[in-house]
């Protein structure tokens, strides 16, 4: 699956301060230093997403827990396997 093109105008130029040693070692093994610095903060960003939901919706998550520890799973009784 590749990734959807964006326009020009959907992006914003970006001063990164990166190690020297690193950018040529990526540059020697044709690395794009631009899109792998993108893919690297959507993974991190999709990372911190995660931990927010998680931390947001902890109680929920808790209750419904004990709930099931309790009661068992909703509709355990039609389960098949």
């Amino acid at each position: 699956m590749s990734k959807p093109v964006r326009a020009a105008r959907d992006r914003r130029p970006t001063y990164v301060t990166l190690p020297v040693e690193l950018v040529a070692e990526a540059k020697a093994l044709n690395i794009n230093v631009s899109q792998a610095c993108e893919s690297g903060l959507a993974r991190s960003v999709a990372q911190a997403r995660q931990a927010r939901w998680l931390e947001d919706n902890e109680d929920a998550i808790e209750a419904y827990n004990r709930m099931v520890e309790r009661g068992g799973l909703p509709l355990d009784e039609f389960r098949q396997f």
